[in-house]
């Protein structure tokens, strides 16, 4: 395996300029294109008084530009998370200034990035970037305000490297392609970071749709960065596309999601378990359902009471960082998920663990997906589910109007559950919303048991 580069060696490595970077549609921008348009942004952006410049950008080879250049020009590139003005206006205190692919009503300095499609040909010096140089991300916290996480360039280089190890050899000679954005960890460092180190042309733009998967050109074979989200709505009817290799991460990807996938692809999908305090932390292949997680090199877990501490080469802090997850370890030092450990809820003066009801309802003939919350109603706490059934479950739904249906789980669940924790108020869905993480967003389950007037 050649050796990866970190992203200060991107532009700086003797490289043929003609060397694809990324493309879209009929577009294919080359290393030389990158380096003039890096060098350009970097002149404009040391004439600039602001520090600390936003990225919000569609396209992701200008998203590129503008990270390299930010860094190169010793400012400090920060990742939002999205690119709406209103959250932008409304968090301004967080950055000096905007860079973005397209015009912005903002409150504030923008600068629109652009690529005139110029090589540059010739050696190019390029300003040092910082050793502490670094990045920031936000990420929704539990309080619903913004996270700040600071990202050290070398430990993003260290993340590549570690994944290189792993996956270089599998993805050589393919393209990238992705359904996640850069405005994640995820995105940042699967979609950027991993194939810049790695020298593979990506795709500038983001795949919403099956179709869009299958429109590609059968003259490459691609690597697939995904979310649990997108692989669960492929069309099984659509002609397969040329995919070598799937990476899905963000969220859990269900065994029926990972079948689907591979009876498509006839490939089967390498999952990531991290998240973007920690980094990458854990990686599987399953062939069969109940196959444990495997630490990366380096990872450690140490127990704390009934939960875990994480130490990492990827994390900065040498305190660790305490897990929200709940791992059940087996051998040799791998572990399963068993779920947050922040989802306890105290009904009646009992403690009623919301995974522990979720994974009883799952257990019910028919049930494919389900979701427990806390409801309020009339100031009394009880729980409140959301459940996805399968076909026959859902037309026997119907049959019996629900409410014969509901006493018969009811009465399968009071075996295993206190009789708080049994659900008091039942919707039966299409599916599980989530955001394009594949995240659930419970603020907004929560509005489908609000009673109507």
């Amino acid at each position: 395996m050649k050796q990866p580069l970190s992203l200060a060696q991107w532009l700086n490595t003797p490289r043929p300029a003609e060397m694809p970077v990324a493309w879209q549609e009929e577009h294919t921008w080359t290393l030389g294109h990158l380096r003039y348009d890096v060098a350009r942004l970097i002149t404009q952006l040391q004439q600039q008084e602001g520090e600390r410049w936003a990225l919000c950008f569609e396209n992701s080879y200008l998203f590129i530009v503008a990270l390299l250049a930010t860094l190169h020009a010793g400012k400090t590139p920060v990742i939002p998370g999205h690119s709406r003005v209103s959250l932008l206006n409304e968090q301004q205190a967080l950055f000096d200034g905007v860079l973005s692919d397209k015009a912005l009503d903002w409150q504030g300095p923008l600068w629109v990035v652009s690529s005139p499609m110029t090589e540059v040909t010739s050696e190019t010096t390029f300003p040092a970037i910082r050793e502490d140089a670094f990045i920031e991300l936000f990420t929704s916290g539990s309080t619903g305000q913004p996270k700040r996480v600071i990202k050290p360039v070398n430990l993003l280089d260290s993340e590549a490297a570690l994944l290189a190890v792993r996956f270089a050899e599998r993805m050589a000679d393919c393209r990238i392609v992705a359904s996640v954005a850069p405005q994640h960890l995820y995105g940042l460092t699967f979609r950027i970071f991993l194939p810049m180190a790695l020298g593979l042309p990506l795709h500038a733009s983001m795949l919403w749709y099956a179709e869009q998967l299958v429109a590609l050109s059968p003259e490459y074979r691609y690597v697939f960065i995904s979310s649990p989200a997108f692989l669960k709505r492929l069309d099984q009817q659509l002609n397969p596309p040329p995919i070598e290799m799937i990476l899905s991460a963000g969220g859990m990807l269900h065994w029926q999601e990972v079948t689907q996938t591979a009876k498509w692809l006839n490939i089967w999908p390498d999952e990531i378990y991290g998240s973007t305090e920690t980094g990458i932390l854990a990686w599987r292949y399953r062939q069969q359902d109940n196959v444990a997680w495997l630490p990366f090199p380096g990872v450690r877990f140490q127990p704390e009471n009934d939960y875990f501490r994480v130490f990492s080469p990827l994390i900065a802090d040498t305190n660790g960082f305490f897990l929200d997850d709940s791992l059940q370890f087996v051998e040799n030092g791998q572990f399963h998920l068993l779920g947050r450990r922040d989802r306890v809820v105290k009904i009646e003066e009992k403690r009623i663990s919301l995974n522990e009801v979720e994974q009883r309802l799952l257990a019910l003939d028919g049930v494919r997906e389900a979701v427990a919350l806390p409801v309020s109603r009339g100031g009394r706490l009880s729980i409140g589910v959301l459940l996805v059934l399968d076909d026959k479950a859902r037309q026997l739904w119907h049959q019996c109007g629900g409410k014969a249906q509901e006493l018969t789980w009811r009465r399968s669940l009071l075996p295993w559950l206190e009789p708080v924790a049994v659900p008091r108020y039942w919707r039966v869905i299409d599916e599980i919303p989530v955001n394009n993480m594949n995240k659930r967003v419970y603020a907004q389950l929560q509005e489908l048991f609000y009673e109507t007037p």
